[in-house]
């Protein structure tokens, strides 16, 4: 009975997650297709991460902006992800020590 239950559920996970591959493979998606496509990753994590930024501090949404405002920044200079996580956390940090 288990195993059956356990090869239901293992279709039941492989068949959502390979029909897409699939079906893409075969077609030729549009050029607008695609670009909308290519746009998803950035809008997925835009919505992921500014609704944090806001609520990192309920009463000083500024903290977070400043925060985020840093991390922008560094990221444009494309330094490296730990340099752009730091800086943010000690723009943070400082920030709520100095009571600004």
């Amino acid at each position: 009975m288990w195993i059956w239950i356990i090869l239901g559920m293992a279709l039941a996970t492989m068949i959502p997650r390979w029909m897409p591959v699939w079906l893409v493979d075969r077609w030729e998606l549009p050029d607008w297709f695609r670009g909308w496509l290519q746009a998803i990753p950035f809008a997925a994590l835009g919505a992921l991460i500014f609704p944090g930024i806001l609520s990192v501090e309920p009463r000083e949404p500024l903290v977070g902006l400043i925060g985020g405002l840093v991390a922008a920044v560094l990221a444009w200079f494309r330094l490296p992800i730990l340099v752009v996580i730091i800086g943010a956390i000690g723009t943070v940090m400082v920030w709520r020590w100095w009571g600004w």
